[in-house]
């Protein structure tokens, strides 16, 4: 099959894998060995937080410490984080493997996420992965926002026309700032306000980017 010009950019939490449970585990393991923090995580705590940068992360549950002590903590999850999802992955959505290997046949395919170094490279690792995605960026890796970071891979890789794949508002208004168009991956953690499509399953995906008709 002929490859595509369009290239498929990919957020990473809510999109291709759901990894709140582990986090939530993570999370308390942490917190407590800091009972100066006074925080349980839960599950739909842990949801919330999803497409956040570490930094907009450690200022939402520990806006009263100082930059140093948040610091200290984000510093100690991300690292557990990164190691444990190493090992062991998290949930995938299904269908994610075929739908992956069916859309690089045909598109380059990317993940740019808001995620701290290493997070990648582990669900990467962990589902073995990596031969669908040509290039990867994250936000605790450059320290841009996740706008920048579209621009920056699509430079990188000399991509002339993109979509973005992603679950959350704060995807949307970054995806607009990179000015490409944004599927709102529905079943994951969060909402969009005027996306170009929609799809309620990552199945869906193919078949979505063959009605926009992008290429």
């Amino acid at each position: 099959m002929k490859q595509s010009v369009l290239a498929v950019i990919f957020d990473l939490d809510g999109t291709l894998w759901d990894s709140t449970g582990c986090a939530c585990r993570i999370w308390n393991r942490v917190l407590a060995k800091h009972p100066e923090c006074a925080l349980e995580m839960t599950a739909e705590r842990a949801g919330s937080l999803m497409g956040k940068t570490m930094e907009e992360i450690g200022r939402h549950l520990f806006p009263d410490m100082t930059d140093e002590a948040r610091s200290a903590i984000l510093d100690e999850f991300s690292l557990e984080e990164v190691a444990y999802l190493w090992e062991n992955g998290a949930i995938l959505y299904d269908g994610l493997e075929e739908t992956l290997q069916a859309l690089s046949a045909r598109y380059p395919l990317y993940i740019v996420s808001n995620c701290q170094d290493g997070y990648v490279p582990a669900f990467l690792h962990a589902h073995r992965l990596e031969g669908y995605f040509r290039d990867i960026e994250m936000s605790g890796r450059t320290g841009l926002d996740k706008g920048r970071n579209i621009r920056l891979v699509m430079a990188r890789n000399n991509i002339r026309s993109a979509v973005y794949v992603g679950d959350t508002l704060g995807d949307e208004t970054a995806v607009a700032y990179a000015g490409i168009p944004f599927i709102h991956a529905a079943y994951g953690f969060g909402s969009a306000a005027a996306p170009r499509a929609s799809i309620s399953s990552i199945a869906q995906l193919p078949e979505c980017l063959q009605q926009m008709n992008l290429d």
